[in-house]
């Protein structure tokens, strides 16, 4: 049975790479768009439930239009659903070309430490477009449609694309205290799967969207007695945490509505007793040097 979070097929239409694996009306090549708000839900449905999100600049291949929202899937993981029309751009100016890579940032209206101007928030790893640098502000195309405009970031608080951290830890600790949001992948609500696969794709390791994908096919599974170190993974059923050391976790949890560390033997105990079960998996990330 095909997974619908990975098989771009509404039912209607499908992607031409499926053709002759499921029966569709038509079958398409997908447009590559890049969003264009700050957080896009992707929805199970037109206007249903979130399934996960995509941030500013992360390219959406578009399939299908239904009214107001487009079918198709993330470039970044193949995660499959629906978003809304408004949240995407075609604008050639919008095209990223460096992301944020502090916990959160902002773009302003206007440059310089004291200019008053709008302030538009940015969370960690939003895509976006640099047209230059004035005195420490990067200068960012935040066009939509016909009506672009400009942004001045921080640009101690950008890097490349092509940036790859190395300690998905120092990462993931970035979002130390952000609240807990199902199904969210942003510093501004996120969960178990969104802190693993943002800390991942910093360090440039292809990752799924979803523990239970994360579980099946992150690193190698590591022995019952084997140590735990910096940055192994460990999975319950429906749930995932980094390792800071072989004492302590680190995740985005419902119990405290937040990320937070944990002590490893207490957060066992505490999710078997609440009803979801022991440990399932313990694995070990190869990270680029």
């Amino acid at each position: 049975m095909t997974d619908r979070r990975r098989t771009p097929f509404n039912g209607k239409v499908a992607a031409a790479h499926l053709k002759g694996i499921v029966d569709a009306d038509r079958y398409v090549e997908a447009e590559r768009k890049h969003v264009a708000v700050v957080v896009a839900d992707l929805c199970m449905e037109p206007g249903g439930a979130r399934d996960r999100q995509l941030l500013r600049g992360e390219a959406f291949m578009c399939l299908d239009v239904q009214e107001a929202w487009v079918f198709g899937y993330a470039e970044k993981d193949g995660y499959v659903g629906w978003v809304e029309a408004a949240s995407l751009n075609g604008h050639p100016s919008d095209i990223p070309t460096h992301r944020v890579a502090s916990a959160r940032s902002y773009g302003k209206s206007t440059p310089g430490l004291k200019e008053m101007g709008r302030v538009t928030p940015l969370p960690f790893d939003a895509r976006l477009a640099v047209v230059d640098e004035i005195d420490g502000w990067s200068r960012i195309a935040w066009g939509r449609g016909t009506l672009p405009r400009d942004l001045y970031v921080p640009s101690k608080h950008l890097v490349r694309l092509d940036f790859a951290a190395e300690d998905p830890i120092a990462v993931a600790e970035l979002f130390l205290g952000t609240p807990y949001l199902w199904g969210g992948n942003s510093a501004f609500g996120i969960d178990c799967s969104g802190l693993v696969q943002a800390a991942c794709v910093a360090c440039d390791v292809a990752c799924p969207g979803d523990s239970d994908m994360q579980a099946a096919e992150l690193g190698f599974e590591l022995a019952d007695d084997a140590p735990l170190q910096r940055g192994d993974l460990i999975f319950w059923t429906g749930h995932v945490a980094w390792v800071v050391n072989p004492d302590k976790i680190l995740h985005a949890n419902a119990h405290h509505m937040a990320v937070v560390h944990e002590p490893l033997k207490s957060a066992i105990v505490r999710i078997e007793a609440q009803g979801d079960g022991p440990v399932i998996a313990r694995k070990r990330l190869e990270i680029p040097s």
